[in-house]
């Protein structure tokens, strides 16, 4: 397939997404006109810049003792594909090329023997026969290559958990539950391995401002794993959803659990998230590409909503609540105000979804550009 001239594709990119940003905020109530310079969310704290032309797309982030580990998703750029570490002011201290050219690599995932895991797992087209995840032991001066096929088509998927047990999750991106795979068998280097759906995973409904309006909730961008396996979050364009682990069971937690929700408001185009080395907070990063310029990719920290306490024992008298008018949890005040919504607020918010989702369908375009493997 012949490759478009790169300064008019440039442009094309540059357009298309300052369209769909547009389209985005201009109508949704609450939502920031403009992207901050800065990408300094309101609730973040930033951690570093970074400041390497390379890292504009960064798609998958992992924190590690020395700094953090990156990867762009699927880039036309040679330099660009490839993975990055860093250190903790954000520099750029060494890179790793891959093997083969990778299709579209999405997210990270550190495994509980140190190996990192480069999810290509992307398909903006759904159109790939198969997916793959890159493994990188440690002291490995490669990654390895491993494939997978789903069971009932093409799915894009922009985020992975790798269980304790080395077993690969992909979480599909679409509305509505996203599907959650994994491997039939042990993954190998010279045959494709089957995928199965072990489960569907629904978020819960919020309403934090993102440049997609109300399909930036819905869809998962990338996910995580705490460093003592307790905990996964996956995060979407506007939050961050932590699951409780309990015995190393990732898809029961996900599929039955209730999340404890982290807001990452007004992110550019939030997709990657990990957890702090200590497990106490959350690391973020947006890709800069189509922001204004001068905008650099910066580490942002968000403060975890705190776990709950234990239930008491029954030998332990548990506080009488005594006022029947106490305050309904968040998301129930939150469905509530919904259900009281009349006409004008139903219509705008059927405009702002086609318009949040003609944003996602030209950002994608954008982002669709790669050749078969």
């Amino acid at each position: 397939m012949r490759v478009p001239d790169q300064a008019v594709r440039g442009r094309r990119c540059a357009v298309l997404v300052a369209l769909a940003a547009v389209l985005a905020v201009t109508v949704a109530p609450g939502a920031a006109v403009g992207a901050p310079t800065a990408m300094a969310p309101t609730g973040a704290v930033p951690v570093c810049q970074v400041r390497d032309g390379r890292l504009n797309e960064i798609s998958g982030l992992v924190a590690t003792d020395a700094g953090f580990v990156v990867v762009n998703d699927g880039a036309d750029d040679e330099s660009h594909r490839r993975i990055f570490f860093l250190d903790r002011r954000c520099a750029v201290v060494r890179t790793l090329p891959f093997p083969s050219r990778p299709r579209d690599t999405e997210d990270l995932a550190v495994g509980a023997d140190g190996t990192i895991w480069v999810g290509d797992i992307g398909d903006n087209g759904r159109a790939r026969e198969t997916i793959a995840v890159w493994k990188l032991a440690p002291r490995a001066s490669r990654p390895v290559l491993y494939r997978m096929t789903y069971p009932d088509g093409p799915h894009d998927a922009e985020a992975l958990l790798v269980t304790r047990d080395g077993l690969p999750v992909i979480v599909t991106k679409q509305s509505g539950g996203a599907g959650l795979y994994t491997p039939v068998g042990p993954l190998r280097r010279d045959a494709t391995v089957p995928l199965v759906e072990v489960g569907r995973v629904r978020l819960p409904g919020t309403t934090t401002s993102n440049p997609f309006s109300f399909l930036g909730r819905r869809l998962v961008t990338g996910a995580a794993t705490a460093p003592d396996g307790s905990r996964v979050v996956l995060r979407t364009y506007a939050d961050a959803f932590e699951f409780d682990v309990s015995g190393g069971a990732v898809i029961a937690a996900l599929t039955r659990g209730t999340p404890r929700v982290t807001a990452l408001p007004d992110e550019p185009q939030g997709e990657a998230v990990s957890y702090s080395r200590d497990g106490r907070s959350l690391l973020t990063v947006s890709e800069s590409a189509g922001q204004p310029p001068g905008t650099r990719p910066t580490v942002l920290r968000y403060a975890l909503t705190p776990v709950p306490s234990p239930t008491p024992r029954r030998d332990t008298p548990a506080p009488t609540v005594t006022r029947r008018d106490a305050p309904a949890p968040t998301a129930t005040r939150a469905a509530d105000a919904a259900d009281r919504a009349g006409p004008r607020d139903t219509t705008r918010a059927v405009v702002v979804g086609g318009l949040g989702l003609l944003a996602l369908a030209l950002v994608a375009a954008v982002r669709t550009r790669r050749g078969r493997r």
